[in-house]
C-alpha cells in the first residue's frame, strides 16, 4: 500500500478527523512549556493557529473587532503567509481604523496570491482611507485590467465588478472605508469544516484532485492553518504539477508543526518528483530521527528515494 493510499485510508476510517480539535500535538507550537531552558527575555509566547483564527472568526461575527483582531495577528505570528488570515486581518485592522496595518495585510495577501479579489479591494480602500490617491489609482487600473481580462466569463467576475465600484466610490466621497470580509470566511461552522474535509479525502482517493482542492480550500475556511488540511493541499497541488505551491502548503504545515510526519513524507516526495534527491534524503533523516522504531512513513519515502516514484 503506498503512503498515499495508506494515509488517506486512516482518516477515512475515523469518518471525521474533528480538525475543530488541538493541532500542534505533533510538536508544533502551543504555550511555552515549564522547565524549559529558554529565558523570559529571549521566549514569546506560542499560539495554535487554528485555535486562534476559529476565535478571530467567532469574534467577527459579533462585531468584537479588539478580539479579533489581536487573534488573528497571533496566527500570522505562526503562519505569517497564510491567505485567508491576511485578509480577515486586513478586514479587522480597517474596521478598527488602523489603514497602515489594513494596507500591509492586503499588501502581503496580494503578495502571497495575486488573484485574490477581495486582497486588492481592500488594499486599493486602504490606501484612498490614507489619502494616497496615486496608490490607490493604480491599483484600480490593476482591478480594471482583471475585469477586461475576465470579460465578465470568469468566476470572479461579479467580485472584480464590485471592487471596481467600491474603489471609484470610495475615491469619489473621499470617506474612509473598510473593505468587506468575504462570506465564506465568516459562516462556516466545525461540522461543515469537517465535511469538506472528508469530502476531500474521498476525491483524493479518487484522484478528483481539482475537486479535491475546492473542499480542501472550503474546509481552510473554516479551520484556518490547521497542518493536516495544509499538508493536503500541498498534497492535492503536487499532484495538480503545481509543484511551487505544493512546497508552500508543506513549509508551512512544518512551520506550524514541525514533526509532522506526513507533511514531512510528502515533502520528501516533493523533493525526489523535482530531483532534488539530497533534500529528500534530509527529510527522510528527519522522519528516522522521528521514528526511532520506524514508521510508515519513513519507509514510503525511502522507496520513493530508491525508485524515484512511488
Amino acid at each position: 500500500m503506498t503512503g498515499t493510499t495508506r494515509l488517506l485510508c486512516t482518516v477515512a476510517a475515523l469518518g471525521c478527523l474533528s480538525l475543530a480539535g488541538p493541532v500542534l500535538a505533533s510538536g508544533g507550537g502551543g504555550g511555552g512549556d515549564l522547565g524549559s531552558n529558554e529565558m523570559p527575555s529571549v521566549s514569546t509566547p506560542r499560539y495554535d493557529p487554528a485555535e486562534e483564527y476559529q476565535k478571530g472568526v467567532t469574534a467577527l461575527k459579533t462585531n468584537d473587532f479588539k478580539t479579533a483582531d489581536q487573534a488573528f495577528d497571533h496566527v500570522l505570528q505562526a503562519s505569517p503567509n497564510h491567505l485567508q488570515t491576511l485578509i480577515l486581518s486586513g478586514f479587522t485592522k480597517a474596521s478598527l481604523n488602523n489603514f497602515r496595518g489594513a494596507r500591509d495585510a492586503y499588501k502581503k495577501a496580494i503578495s502571497v496570491d495575486g488573484n485574490q479579489v477581495q486582497a486588492h479591494r481592500g488594499y486599493a480602500l486602504a490606501l484612498v482611507s490614507l489619502g494616497d490617491n496615486d496608490g490607490a489609482n493604480k491599483e484600480l487600473d490593476v482591478i480594471k485590467q482583471r475585469v477586461t481580462v475576465c470579460a465578465g466569463t470568469c468566476p470572479q467576475a461579479a467580485d472584480l465588478n464590485a471592487a471596481v465600484s467600491a474603489v471609484q466610490a470610495a475615491m469619489a466621497s473621499g470617506a474612509k472605508q473598510s473593505s468587506i470580509a468575504p462570506p465564506s470566511l465568516l459562516f462556516g461552522d466545525a461540522k461543515s469544516g469537517d465535511r469538506a474535509y472528508v469530502t476531500a479525502v474521498a476525491d483524493i482517493n479518487q484522484h478528483h484532485y481539482d475537486a479535491a482542492l475546492k473542499s480542501l480550500k472550503a474546509a481552510e475556511n473554516v479551520f484556518g492553518p490547521h497542518p493536516d488540511v495544509l499538508t493536503y493541499l500541498g498534497y492535492t497541488n503536487r499532484k495538480l504539477g503545481h509543484y511551487d505551491t505544493a512546497e508552500a502548503y508543506y513549509r508551512q504545515a512544518l512551520a506550524i508543526a514541525p514533526n509532522h510526519r506526513g507533511a514531512t513524507e510528502y515533502y520528501g516526495e516533493l523533493k525526489v518528483v523535482r530531483g532534488d534527491m539530497a533534500g529528500a534524503k534530509q527529510m527522510l533523516a528527519k522522519l528516522d530521527s522521528l521514528c526511532s522504531f520506524g514508521c510508515v512513513e519513513a519507509e514510503d519515502l525511502r522507496h520513493w528515494i530508491a525508485t524515484g516514484h512511488e
